[in-house]
C-alpha cells in the first residue's frame, strides 16, 4: 500500500482510509484512487491488512461437512448474516475429521478473525483443542453442543425433535422402530436415541432400534444398503420406522422402494417412515417425507447476533449460556 501511494501521489493515510470506506473521502480524491488502481492494478492484501487491525472483518464459519444439506443451508444464511454486517465470512469444511478440524482452528488462529461460528464434530472432535480455540478467539458454537466448551452454544432441541415424532407416530398408528447407524457421524444422533428410549418408557411402549453397519457422512447410501439388509432380514417389529435423520430416511426410501413396500399414511401402503431435520431436499423424496424441522433462521440469527454482541461488548460471557430452540412437525406424505 506504501509503494501504490507513493506512484499514486496519494497519502497512505488516506489511500488506507478508502480501503476502510470508499465513502468516507472525497468524491475527487476517490476518482482519483479509482484511477490510480485502473492504472497500477492494485489490489490489497485482506489478509495482510487483517494482521494490523485489532478487530478484523473476519468471521470463521466451520461446519462438519458441507455436503450435508443441512449444513449447506445453516451456513449459507450465515453467511449472509455476515456479510449485511460488513464482515466477510470464511465457510470451511472439517470433511468429518478430527485432524482437519484442528487443522482449521490453527489456520483461523493464524488469520486472526474477529469471530467463529463453530459447528463442531461433537464426540469426534478434540475437546482440548476446541476448548483452547473457544478460550482465545471469541467464539459461538452451534448445532452440535459440546458440554461446558466454550461461553455459549446455540442450537435445536433435540429431546424436542424425537418428543414430538414419536408422539405423532403412535397417535397415528402403530408405535415407532428407530433406525439409525450403529457407530453414527452425527453429533446429535446419540441425544435422539436416548430421547427415543426416554419417551417409549413414557408412554409404556417397547423400543426397539435397528442399528446399521457404516461410516462417515455418506447418509443416503448407508440408509439404503442398511435398509435392504433389514427389510430383507424382516428386523422391524412394526410398520413404522422413524429415521435418526432425513438423509438416512432418503435412502430407506430407496430400499422400500426396491422392496416393493408402498410407503404413506393409511392402510393401503406398508410402511410409514418419518425422521428429522427438515432438509431441503425432504420434500421432493417420493413420497415426500414427514419430519421434524429445525428452526433454521432463528438458530443462525440468534448465533450470529450473540457472536457480534460480544464483539461489541469487547469480552465473552462470563458464565456459559445455552439457547436451545424447539422444532416444528412437518406432515408430509410419507407418514
Amino acid at each position: 500500500m506504501e509503494e501504490f501511494a507513493a506512484v499514486s501521489g496519494i497519502s497512505r493515510p488516506t489511500v488506507s482510509k478508502y480501503f476502510q470506506d470508499p465513502e468516507s473521502v472525497r468524491s475527487s480524491t476517490r476518482k482519483r484512487i479509482e484511477t490510480a488502481l485502473e492504472r497500477y492494478d492494485f489490489r490489497p492484501n485482506i489478509f495482510a491488512m487483517n494482521q494490523n487491525r485489532k478487530l478484523t472483518k473476519i468471521v470463521g464459519v466451520v461446519v462438519p461437512y458441507l455436503a450435508d444439506p443441512f449444513f449447506a443451508e445453516i451456513a449459507r444464511k450465515i453467511e449472509r448474516r455476515c456479510i449485511d454486517a460488513g464482515f466477510w465470512p470464511i465457510l470451511f469444511s472439517a470433511h468429518g475429521e478430527q485432524k482437519l478440524e484442528n487443522a482449521i482452528l490453527e489456520s483461523l488462529r493464524v488469520l486472526k478473525p474477529a469471530g467463529v461460528l463453530l459447528a463442531p464434530l461433537g464426540r469426534v472432535s478434540d475437546r482440548q483443542a476446541v476448548e483452547r480455540f473457544c478460550d482465545d478467539v471469541p467464539t459461538v458454537l452451534f448445532d452440535s453442543n459440546i458440554d461446558g466448551v466454550g461461553k455459549v452454544f446455540v442450537g435445536s432441541d433435540n429431546h424436542d425433535f424425537v418428543t414430538q415424532s414419536v408422539e405423532y407416530l403412535v397417535r397415528t398408528g402403530s408405535s415407532p422402530v428407530l433406525f439409525e447407524m450403529r457407530n453414527p457421524a452425527n453429533p446429535n444422533a446419540n441425544k435422539r436415541r436416548l430421547a427415543y428410549l426416554a419417551n417409549m418408557e413414557r408412554l409404556g411402549l417397547e423400543p426397539h432400534i435397528v442399528k446399521v453397519d457404516g461410516e462417515g457422512w455418506d447418509f443416503e447410501r448407508i440408509g439404503y444398503e442398511g435398509g435392504l439388509k433389514a427389510i430383507r432380514d424382516k428386523a422391524f417389529p412394526t410398520n413404522t420406522v422413524l429415521c435418526s435423520n432425513d438423509r438416512l430416511a432418503v435412502g430407506f426410501l430407496t430400499a422400500c422402494f426396491e422392496q416393493g413396500l408402498s410407503v404413506g399414511y393409511g392402510g393401503d401402503h406398508a410402511m410409514r417412515v418419518m425422521s428429522h431435520d427438515d432438509h431441503p431436499v425432504s420434500r421432493f423424496t417420493c413420497p415426500p417425507l414427514t419430519t421434524v424441522a429445525h428452526d433454521y433462521d432463528a438458530v443462525s440469527n440468534k448465533a450470529v447476533e450473540v457472536l457480534f454482541q460480544m464483539l461489541e461488548d469487547g469480552a465473552m460471557p462470563e458464565t456459559r449460556k445455552e439457547f436451545l430452540y424447539p422444532t416444528k412437525l412437518i406432515l408430509r406424505k410419507s407418514a
